[in-house]
């Protein structure tokens, strides 16, 4: 069985997507007005029979911003002047997301400050109790 990274990788999850076209307002002059090439990609999370329990779970957790309450998620694309383009642009946005969302990101590793920002921290440091200093002078 293959792991959440490797279907994306293969691109498995085609059969899970659903598309469906309409108008556009980008570009294609006169055209524009009667051809429908918007494209809307609408990736139904539960209903992917091939995608896991736990993955679902993952997904749904990582992309709850953007799933709507049915747990569907939007794309659209009308960059392109024709429609199988827009899809094109669909699938690489979806695959581009789910890739961004399931790339683990790096443990940050602890390091000792170098040398000169403490000595900046210090000096501003200073400089700010000097200022302080200054303020509460009594001017009789």
């Amino acid at each position: 069985m293959h792991t959440l990274l490797e279907k994306i990788r293969l691109k498995a999850l085609d059969s899970c997507l659903r598309f469906t076209s309409s108008r556009s307002s980008g570009p294609g002059g006169q055209n524009v007005n009667k051809v429908n090439s918007r494209v809307s990609l609408h990736f139904e999370l539960e209903a992917c029979p091939l995608l896991e329990e736990p993955e679902k779970a993952f997904l749904a957790k990582k992309l709850s911003k953007i799933l709507d309450q049915k747990g569907v998620l939007h794309l659209h694309a009308q960059e392109k002047r024709s429609q199988l383009e827009n899809k094109q642009v669909c699938i690489k946005k979806f695959y581009a997301l789910l890739r961004k969302v399931s790339t683990p990101k790096p443990i940050r590793k602890a390091t000792k400050p170098a040398k000169g920002a403490i000595e900046k921290r210090l000096q501003d440091k200073k400089q700010h109790a000097q200022k302080k200093q200054w303020r509460q002078e009594r001017w009789d």
